[in-house]
């Protein structure tokens, strides 16, 4: 008998959780409702909100809309959106997650701190381009620097005062290294400060999901291909178990896989539904049925 098991920890955060549950509750109110951006980076979860009556529109979109209503993600969103808002007269339904709220308000006061911008660099660990980031660089006036890998650290002047903040959805890790590279290597008439801005409902799901992926011979990882928090999640699952596989849906699945396999495991990143979570589980369960039936 093979086991399949669907990570009972898996599936969406709080914040996307908020996001979803604020759009279908203005979508049952009737009239038109935009999201700016893909409200999660899952495309059959943006597909099922857009048969609902959501509409996503892009940045250029939304500065020619008037007197609309616009859902703003949990990624959150730069100053900027708000006045285009308020200009346009655009109702805004704030969905952005409270631990990017948070850190944008921190970035906003220590930029507002230091008005000369050779004082200082922030410095913002995480992808550039991504909603979030974007939205944090933003509080700066678009001054802040990005580094998208732990190595882009060599390029920061080390003789002017640093201060350090995360992307939410960054690797724990990766970002411990960086802060004790800038220590080991800033000037000492300087000034260096840290602020560990990593969401623990994702830096905590790493040692749960390493040990998940472990327990089973073949994983397969459900996730968008745009999500950043799927990419570390899926890498950790890679680093105990080489058996893991990132699809977007059931219909990515290679049934020659399931071939031998006696414990599937099932599990995913915090922009996956649980509904297509048990989609897969539900197609595997049907492949090894028909498999057994055909033997």
């Amino acid at each position: 008998m093979v086991k399949v098991e669907i990570d009972k920890e898996s599936g969406f955060c709080f914040g996307v959780v908020t996001a979803i549950d604020k759009a279908e509750e203005e979508l049952a109110k009737g009239g038109m409702l935009y999201c700016l951006g893909d409200i999660v980076h899952n495309s059959r979860e943006v597909e099922r909100l857009q048969a609902m009556g959501l509409i996503t529109i892009n940045h250029e979109e939304f500065a020619h809309l008037h007197h609309a209503k616009v859902l703003l993600r949990a990624h959150g969103e730069p100053p900027e959106t708000y006045e285009t808002a308020r200009r346009n007269h655009i109702e805004i339904i704030d969905a952005t997650c409270p631990v990017v709220l948070r850190l944008q308000k921190k970035i906003k006061q220590e930029h507002a701190l230091t008005p000369d911008d050779a004082a200082k660099q922030i410095v913002i660990y995480g992808k550039n381009g991504h909603a979030e980031v974007l939205g944090l660089v933003g509080q700066t006036g678009g001054q802040a620097i990005v580094i998208e890998k732990p190595e882009e650290v060599t390029k920061l002047d080390f003789t002017r005062s640093i201060r350090l903040y995360s992307q939410t959805t960054k690797s724990l890790d990766e970002f411990r290294g960086i802060v004790e590279y800038i220590k080991a290597h800033i000037a000492p008439d300087v000034t260096f400060e840290y602020h560990d801005t990593i969401c623990r409902q994702v830096a905590n799901r790493i040692p749960n999901i390493r040990q998940f992926a472990a327990s089973h011979d073949l994983i397969f990882f459900v996730s968008g291909k745009k999500s950043s928090n799927g990419k570390i999640l899926f890498n950790e699952c890679q680093s105990v178990n080489p058996n893991a596989y990132l699809i977007e849906s059931a219909d990515e699945i290679e049934t020659s896989l399931l071939s031998g396999a006696t414990s599937i495991g099932i599990c995913g990143a915090t922009s996956t539904p649980k509904w297509l979570m048990e989609e897969v589980r539900d197609t595997i369960i049907y492949f090894i049925r028909i498999g057994a039936d055909a033997s």
